[in-house]
């Protein structure tokens, strides 16, 4: 019977949701086969969301259509189509059928035909509910299908959710849907490997077509066409031109295709689809089904294989297989110099479903840095550089050069390149993104979604080397990048990018971009084969918007505070370098570790020097602190000189140099990747090394200030590695003396040193303090020595009796260096990897990576629960009307700006949400507990 006028068919371009759910969905595999079903699983995703939105204007009836193969009938008359598009990835081919057979489960018809394109078969059922006065919806973004347009028919595009009928058509492409195939003709697709006009893109095209009305007339036309370089390419190229017409136009008359009367839409039938799900083992989307069905959960078992001799990543098979990459290849790198080359290079992007991105810039500083050109790379061998900033001639104080010719601007770039750096379809991949998320969010832009290189190989290797891009690429590629300073030089000779020339820039972005790519090919399939997926997609990549926001926000400083603090700290330093000159007899220079050597060993002949490689005398904060500790003043007054003059020097001298002009705040970078255990570094300046137990320290957190009306608000994990270590080592009397709330420090004194915890001395408190938080890092009886200025035996018995009253803490160190040994790892709570590779090695080195075992899995649990709150805390933080911006962040502690009448209200939800981060991945036998304070500046709050 067929399709009847006020039916309303919808086609769903199968082919395209399956490349979009794959570039999207992290590589997923099956846990009782390894089986890669990342695919499968976002394309159930998104038909199940599709289905279940289907009400308003919904569809009578519905088909998934997709490719056969990669070969159709075009391949007969030009031999050359889609030549050029790579193999599908090695765990992409095995989903196939298995999104299939997903198709069937959710009742939908699944339609392909040998020798023909998904494209064709849509074709050909849009031209027949046509002709039936029916309606007809295809679902797609694919700009080959917006010929069949008008007459009833649209485009939807499900991730915008955008519908494309003639007037969409014609806006964004400059003709209506009857002249698709003419202008996609004259501008080719470099993806499908149509051959076009040369230097003709959709814009040019578009032109011509309005001005000569069709395509055969325009190339009968063609001695007419005023600009001499475009008239000779349509002479030239008039049968290539007409070749890929007859590529482009879609055949509407596929023979033999299942008659309509079976796409009447039937609802989903809930046994079928959840037995599919479950033997995919898609815990929450089946869970989700069955909710939406009203029907009973199917349990699935966890039937992960646990791998006896050899990890799955060390499998050629596996799902941790390498993709087989083409070679690197310079030679096809291009410069983009006009709209419609890059309007081609983004299509391209929208059909891999990946766009690499890569910013060169004027500035390491985000806040200052402009943009100068962007390299960009939607596949592997394919990338670009679009110059938009560089300049010519001489710098001098009035001109920064001339601009260099042949370049779009960067508001031509940008507004071609928006739409896809927003677009949810497209995966947008950087090393080090936060830096160019930071860029372009003063353009206006955001980036999502995202993968970034470094984070992945983070959560992959952290301990096993850097992540730069530089040493990823030699270490996974064997190929070593061109450096930087080849190009911009170094010391005070350097230049900036925008001076170097194009020519070369675009050599090294585009091989910046292409290396990215090839690294994220290489490193992504391995996150789910090695088992930290979840860090990467829950601890790694979600807090990179959340850190870029946080450093563009800043904290206020107040400069007048910080120089008055200097002029302070400069007489302070006056007066001790006075004291000590009179105790050495002489006047020396205070500042060099030479002449004191000299002074304390050679001329006082205090006890414990050493000579080094040099010949001079070791004057370390070590040799100071044991001479201090003797009883020497002179080494005690330099130790204070030496921390005042860092401080100044650091601090109070150096942070006015960082204050933004605009902001007039100072804007931190917090690193993702510099430590092994997850914590966060600061950098540029570094805030999270002020001291804070000495009266200088927080002197300087003074000039850490709020907005008028606002105040500085401190809320900190209470003793959290402690509480972390009594949980994986099971101490139940540290457990319960802190799910009681008492003073962990009292308790363990009277436990070890049998005192009584009324009364007690605050030098015994002390001693158990510093072995408490000592032994986190594996402290030697030498260090707690040290720490505690009493003698090495007398620390070594507190060891020994701290270890007899709480043999857990012995026993989960001995269990973690074997573990760290077996495996060459320890994890954290919540599955982060750091790899131990020192731990194999003999004398002093591995001592220290014992040490460090011991303490990773502690110091890294805490830093995934900080992590964890940071990630949770914006979309609170977003809905309270208030102003309240997250400022810093220092190991343990967050810092905060709100509005001083909302501040109490804000820290409770705060502390609440802080205080059950661990859940509900993990939940910790203590409770965490969360200090919180507040006043006009960062001293006052802490």
């Amino acid at each position: 019977m067929g399709l009847a006028k006020g039916d309303h068919l919808y086609l769903v371009d199968g082919s395209g949701y399956i490349f979009r759910a794959y570039h999207v969905m992290p590589p997923l595999t099956r846990r009782s086969d390894g089986l890669p079903v990342g695919a499968v699983a976002g394309f159930c995703n998104m038909l199940h969301r599709f289905v279940q939105g289907l009400s308003k204007d919904a569809p009578t009836h519905l088909a998934v259509i997709f490719d056969y193969s990669s070969k159709s009938f075009r391949n007969e008359f030009y031999p050359d189509y889609k030549a050029h598009r790579p193999d599908p990835p090695e765990d992409l081919k095995p989903q196939f059928p298995l999104i299939r057979d997903a198709t069937r489960a959710f009742s939908l018809p699944c339609i392909e035909r040998e020798g023909f394109e998904a494209d064709d078969i849509i074709a050909t059922y849009a031209e027949e509910a046509r002709e039936a006065g029916a309606r007809c919806t295809i679902v797609s973004s694919d700009k080959d299908l917006a010929q069949l347009v008008g007459g009833g028919i649209v485009l939807f595009d499900p991730m915008k959710e955008t519908t494309m009928d003639v007037e969409e058509v014609e806006a964004k492409y400059g003709v209506g849907p009857e002249k698709m195939v003419d202008i996609q003709a004259l501008a080719g697709d470099s993806v499908d490997n149509v051959p076009g006009a040369p230097g003709i893109g959709l814009k040019t095209a578009a032109t011509l077509l309005q001005d000569y009305g069709d395509l055969e007339t325009l190339l009968e036309r063609a001695e007419e066409i005023k600009q001499p370089k475009r008239r000779q390419t349509l002479i030239d190229f008039a049968d290539q031109i007409r070749v890929s017409k007859r590529l482009v136009t879609l055949d509407r008359a596929v023979p033999d295709l299942e008659p309509t009367d079976e796409f009447v839409l039937q609802p989903p039938n809930p046994e079928k689809l959840l037995d599919f799900l479950k033997l995919m083992e898609f815990r929450t989307l089946t869970q989700r089904v069955a909710e939406a069905h009203g029907v009973e959960t199917p349990a699935i078992e966890d039937t992960r294989k646990e791998a006896e001799t050899e990890s799955e990543a060390d499998t050629a098979e596996g799902p941790g297989a390498l993709r087989e990459l083409p070679p690197l290849d310079a030679s096809t790198y291009e410069t983009v110099t006009t709209r419609e080359a890059l309007d081609a290079l983004i299509a391209e992007a929208h059909e891999t479903g990946l766009l690499c991105i890569d910013l060169e810039t004027t500035s390491l500083d985000e806040m200052v840095a402009e943009i100068v050109g962007i390299a960009l790379s939607p596949a592997p061998g394919r990338a670009a550089y679009v110059p938009v900033n560089h300049v010519t001639g001489e710098a001098d104080l009035f001109s920064g050069g001339e601009r260099a010719p042949d370049q779009l601007t960067l508001d031509e770039a940008l507004e071609a390149l928006k739409p896809i750096l927003a677009d949810r379809a497209v995966l947008k991949i950087g090393q080090n993104l936060k830096y160019d998320i930071k860029v372009f969010a003063r353009q206006g832009i955001a980036l999502d979604p995202i993968d970034d290189t470094m984070l992945i190989s983070y959560a992959l290797d952290s301990g096993l080397g850097g992540h730069g891009m530089d040493e990823l690429s030699e270490r996974h590629l064997g190929h070593r990048p061109q450096p930087i300073k080849e190009l911009i030089g170094s010391g005070k000779s350097a230049i900036t990018f925008d001076r170097v020339p194009i020519e070369k820039a675009a050599h090294y972005a585009a091989e910046d971009a292409d290396i990215t790519l090839r690294l994220w090919h290489k490193l992504k399939p391995r996150l789910a084969a090695e088992r930290v997926s979840t860090v990467y997609h829950t601890l790694e990549r979600p807090l990179v918007p959340v850190l870029a926001e946080m450093e563009r926000t800043g904290i206020k400083v107040d400069r007048e505070i910080l120089s008055e603090m200097s002029g302070r700290f400069a007489q302070k330093m006056a007066g001790l370098e006075e004291e000590i000159q009179q105790l050495a007899g002489r006047k020396f220079n205070v500042g060099s570790p030479k002449q004191l050597g000299e002074i304390l060993f050679d001329e006082m002949g205090l006890p414990g020097g050493k000579k080094g490689k040099t010949g001079a005398w070791g004057t370390g904060a070590d040799v100071l602190e044991t001479l201090a500790a003797e009883g020497h003043d002179l080494p005690a007054k330099v130790l204070d000189w030496r921390q005042i003059s860092k401080l100044k020097s650091t601090y109070t001298d150096a942070l006015p140099t960082h204050i933004n002009p605009e902001t007039g705040r100072v804007h931190t970078s917090f690193s993702l990747a510099a430590t092994s255990t997850g914590r966060l570094a600061s950098t540029d300046p570094n805030l999270q090394n002020i001291p804070v137990r000495t009266e200088e320290g927080r002197q300087i957190r003074t000039a850490f200030i709020a907005e008028p009306g606002n105040v500085i608000l401190s809320l900190d994990y209470s003793q959290i590695e402690l509480r972390i270590l009594a949980h994986i080592a099971g101490i139940e009397e540290l457990r319960a003396a802190f799910r009681r709330g008492e003073d962990i420090h009292a308790i363990t004194a009277s436990e070890v040193f049998g005192v009584p915890v009324e009364g007690m001395d605050p030098m015994v408190r002390r001693q158990a303090k510093a072995i408490n938080f000592g032994v986190i890092y594996g402290i030697s009886a030498y260090g707690l020595a040290n720490n505690l200025r009493i003698p090495r035996d007398e620390a070594q018995a507190f060891i020994d009796a701290y270890f007899k009253k709480f043999p857990g803490i012995r026993d989960y160190m001995e269990d973690t260096k074997a573990f760290a040994k077996k495996h060459g790892f320890v994890e954290t709570l919540f599955g982060r990897k750091i790899h131990t590779p020192g731990i194999q090695q003999k004398g002093p080195h591995r001592g220290f990576a014992e040490r460090a075992a011991i303490n990773a899995p502690i110091q890294g649990s805490a830093a995934d629960i900080i992590r964890r709150a940071m990630i949770r805390l914006p979309a609170h933080m977003a809905t309270t009307g208030h102003v309240n911006k997250m400022l810093l962040q220092v190991h343990d502690e967050l810092l905060f700006e709100v509005e001083e009448d909302w501040a109490d209200q804000f820290t409770e939800k705060t502390r609440e949400m802080m205080q059950y981060a661990d859940r509900p991945r993990h939940l910790l036998a203590v409770p965490l507990v969360v200090d919180s304070g507040k006043g006009c500046s960062w001293s006052e709050a802490h």
